[in-house]
């Protein structure tokens, strides 16, 4: 197994994913779809060549350790990885992850022009949202780059690891690392308050104490940035309030009802011509209406708000995916599969199999 030809081969067909498993040839991801590539079937010699050829030291200690570790790789001047070495069944593995050497712009992702109105706020919290591997991180990097470009701001990124390298532009933007320049997400976001941030983006939101520090950033005069692997607008914000103790949730939900200025929630469907995958979005701003539904726990009543409030650039999930089927770029099954509603959804666009 030649890791060079294997790497070219991710750029070249502009694969999402490879996979290095014992007892299979490796696995491309391409267009949503686990392919083989033609070859061997690897052996456990095969991943562990694999495994030390793509990770530094420190990481290969770190899987020794805890069973896996994640980390950035350059190929040269060809491409980025985001790589994931781990164990199973006692064997080692690798999931390698292209990104994209460009940043797309907001327009090329498809997000509403309404949404650079947000980016150009002083404070509050937008969150970009959704299943792993539906496309987070290009959406941060596009809007990171919105204010890069446009506004004069101390932008400071916290990610596990650095994806998408910025130029400074019209902004200073500084990018840490987690495990190389700082030793955890809420050290690095508590620390960030104190380097005159203006933006902060981390990278992930995976514990009540990020969650926290990151809303009394986004309170107190900063605009934050962040991820959380849900979906849909309503579970986002039930997901956050749930996560803490019962005598702290309607502190909490105050906080969020202030602070959250946007979320956005995504998924990456495959296009029914089979040349690739196209985002759907779920796009919802504050408003007084949802800052109120927020407020009194009644988080169900997002989606009738969202509904009424297209005028503001807000749109639900199966709203979206309903309008790809009608264009003819998705299909009807797969609509369904990615749906929040697959019911509803079966009766807006008529359940017929493949569309």
């Amino acid at each position: 197994m030649n890791c060079d030809s294997l790497l070219d081969t991710v750029v070249t067909l502009n694969a999402s994913d490879l996979h290095l498993t014992v007892g299979l040839p490796p696995m491309l991801r391409l267009h949503g779809r686990l392919k083989p590539i033609e070859g061997d079937i690897l052996g456990p010699e095969d991943v562990k060549k694999a495994v030390r050829f793509l990770a530094p030291e420190k990481n290969l200690r770190e899987m020794e350790s805890s069973g896996s570790s994640d980390f950035g790789y350059s190929y040269g001047d060809k491409a980025r990885f985001r790589i994931s070495i781990y164990r199973q069944k006692q064997q080692e593995a690798v999931a390698l992850r292209l990104i994209p050497s460009r940043i797309m712009s907001v327009e090329e992702i498809g997000l509403p022009a309404s949404l650079k109105k947000i980016l150009a706020k002083k404070r509050g919290l937008i969150l970009v949202t959704g299943p792993t591997g539906s496309g987070k991180t290009t959406t941060l990097a596009a809007m990171i780059d919105v204010i890069n470009s446009e506004m004069d701001r101390h932008i400071i990124t916290i990610e596990d690891p650095i994806e998408y390298y910025h130029e400074h532009k019209s902004s200073v933007i500084t990018q840490r690392e987690i495990g190389d320049d700082a030793t955890s997400f809420p050290d690095a976001l508590r620390a960030a308050l104190r380097q005159d941030p203006d933006v902060i983006l981390v990278g992930e939101m995976r514990d009540n104490e990020t969650i926290s520090t990151a809303l009394r950033a986004a309170e107190t005069g900063h605009l934050v940035l962040g991820t959380l692997h849900t979906t849909g607008s309503s579970r986002t914000v039930d997901r956050i309030i749930d996560s803490f103790s019962p005598d702290f949730q309607d502190y909490i939900r105050s906080q969020i009802s202030y602070s959250v200025e946007a979320v956005i929630s995504q998924v990456l469907i495959p296009r029914i011509d089979g040349t690739g995958v196209i985002a759907a979005f779920e796009v919802m701003t504050k408003t007084p209406a949802i800052g109120n539904h927020i407020r009194k726990c009644e988080t169900f009543k997002i989606a009738s708000a969202i509904q009424t409030s297209r005028k503001y650039g807000m749109i639900l999930l199966d709203d979206f995916i309903v309008s790809l089927v009608k264009e003819g770029k998705i299909s009807v099954s797969d609509a369904v599969a990615f749906a929040q509603n697959p019911a509803e959804l079966e009766s807006k666009v008529g359940y017929m199999g493949e569309a």
